[in-house]
Formats: C-alpha cells, sequence, structure tokens
C-alpha cells in the first residue's frame, strides 16, 4: 500500500470516529474509485495513480458544479464544493501562474519542436510533472497562448 492510499484509508477512520458524515461519504468515494480500478485493472493502486484518479475527481465535480450553478441548484454546487475541497486535501500543493510559466518555458527548452507542433511534446513533457498540482486544462491554455504569442 502506498502513502497516498495509506494516508486516505487512516483519514476515513479518522473521520469515523469524529462522526463526520459529509467528509466520510467523500472519502468512501475515492476508496470506491480505487477500489474499482484495483478490481477492473488487476493492481495495487500506487500514489502517481492515485494522483491522477484524484485529479480526475476534482475536475469532474468542477464540472458538476459549473453545471448546478448554471442550473440555479445552488444546494447542489455547495455540496460538489465541498467534495472538491476533500479531494483537494490529499492533491499536492497547487502550483502558482508563475510557477508553471517557469515549468512551460522549461520544457519547451528540452522538445525539438516549435509552434503548436509543439503542443503534443510539451504537454508530455508537464503531464507527469503537474499531475495533481495543476489543472491540466488551464495548463493546456496557458501552453496554447505561449506558443501562438
Amino acid at each position: 500500500m502506498t502513502n497516498l492510499v495509506a494516508t486516505i484509508k487512516a483519514e476515513m477512520k479518522a473521520a469515523m470516529k469524529a462522526r463526520d458524515k459529509p467528509r466520510l461519504a467523500t472519502i468512501r468515494l475515492i476508496q470506491a474509485d480505487f477500489k474499482r480500478i484495483e478490481v477492473d485493472e488487476r493492481i495495487e493502486i500506487d500514489d502517481a495513480r492515485a494522483l491522477t484518479v484524484l485529479d480526475k475527481m476534482v475536475k469532474q465535480r468542477r464540472d458538476s458544479a459549473t453545471q448546478y450553478r448554471d442550473a440555479n441548484r445552488e444546494e447542489l454546487a455547495a455540496q460538489e464544493d465541498l467534495e472538491i475541497a476533500v479531494i483537494q486535501e490529499f492533491l499536492p500543493e497547487q502550483l502558482g501562474e508563475a510557477e508553471i510559466a517557469s515549468a512551460i518555458d522549461e520544457a519547451l527548452a528540452s522538445i525539438d519542436a516549435t509552434g503548436m507542433a509543439a503542443m503534443g511534446p510539451l504537454m508530455a513533457v508537464l503531464k507527469p510533472k503537474m499531475q495533481g498540482r495543476a489543472d491540466m486544462g488551464e495548463v493546456s491554455k496557458l501552453v496554447k497562448a505561449k506558443l501562438n504569442g
């Protein structure tokens, strides 16, 4: 069992003891996603895969919260925001815009392509470094702006 998975398991026990139902429900969702992947793919989840799963869960909840707000369902959007907050506790500290820009410049210098043809190779270099630490959709937008500008 990896460090992140063990931490999440320990937090689940703490939430049970504290009778924190909303937090516990979100942690159980995380655990269920991990278990589904372990059963489907017959693997044990490592930290890198766990970060990918958590990142995807946050993205899904952001999308849902936006849709709920567009439909004037604020109570459902608030629930999604609560789940995002719990999931983000397990993600590494988010990178600032300056750090992302610096990483993009560094990665751009390391690849051998220019213009929009550099988009794929550039994202391939950036994604492993930033997974769970930055919204990859935002990173993609910054990369496009950099390559076009």
